[in-house]
């Protein structure tokens, strides 16, 4: 047999038959538990199997490898993205794929109670990033405040393309008077993972702390939402409008 058949043969094989039982993504969880099983083989339990000449562990390789390793990209594309994108992956296992993306995000989301407090930027972030971290687009949220910097509400304002949202000040400042808001935080994402503020959200920023001023509300921190642990606090490099 020579070897470019050899492996060939191999990588067809079904994977008992070429992965020890220790190392099979089922019986590793069976027997030791998920928080032993890595990213490969939690991807593994939920797609079931693989394709000819790619075992299920293989496949699910090739698709953490094209997304860097991080859920937040696998869970930005769509049914037909990831059909399109990878052999062994037809629309039954891709809704499988995705719909789990979004039950980790909703577990992710419980943590954040009516009486979640806001006591620092990245508390903000956390609480935007379960929203909005795995967008294509561009989109403008507020988190309401009462006085002890509890969470009353968190609304989406306007979504976007790739590159802008345009925020009405009217509506980022409805929501937050139907609340009877003390302070609220600005919010958007950038798709292009750019923490850095441009002059669009500079002026933003300048308008929405004018308004609610005169209703006598704070404006506590703009926060430009990127990819996991990376964004922009206007409050933490002091370049909140005075």
């Amino acid at each position: 047999m020579n070897n470019e058949y050899d492996v060939e043969y191999r990588r067809s094989r079904p994977l008992q038959q070429c992965v020890a039982e220790d190392d099979r993504p089922r019986e590793k969880a069976k027997h030791y538990g998920f928080k032993q099983c890595n990213d490969r083989d939690l991807l593994a339990l939920i797609i079931g199997s693989g394709s000819r000449g790619e075992n299920v562990l293989e496949l699910c390789q090739r698709i953490l490898d094209e997304h860097h390793g991080k859920y937040y990209n696998l869970a930005r594309n769509t049914i037909n993205d990831l059909v399109r994108r990878f052999r062994g992956i037809g629309e039954v296992k891709a809704i499988q794929i995705l719909a789990a993306l979004e039950l980790a995000r909703r577990y992710q989301l419980e943590r954040f109670d009516d009486n979640f407090q806001i006591t620092s930027s990245k508390d903000a972030y956390d609480l935007l990033w379960a929203k909005m971290g795995a967008l294509k687009h561009e989109e403008i949220w507020t988190i309401m405040l009462n006085r002890g910097k509890q969470v009353l509400a968190v609304e989406r304002i306007s979504s976007g393309g790739t590159a802008l949202a345009v925020a009405d000040i009217k509506m980022v400042l409805k929501s937050a008077i139907e609340h009877l808001a003390d302070s609220i935080i600005l919010a958007h994402n950038h798709p292009s993972d750019t923490p850095r503020p441009s002059m669009q959200d500079n002026e933003l920023t300048r308008k929405v702390s004018a308004a609610c001023r005169t209703l006598d509300m704070v404006l506590v921190d703009h926060i430009i939402v990127c990819s996991a642990g990376r964004y922009y606090s206007y409050n933490d490099h002091d370049t909140l409008p005075g």
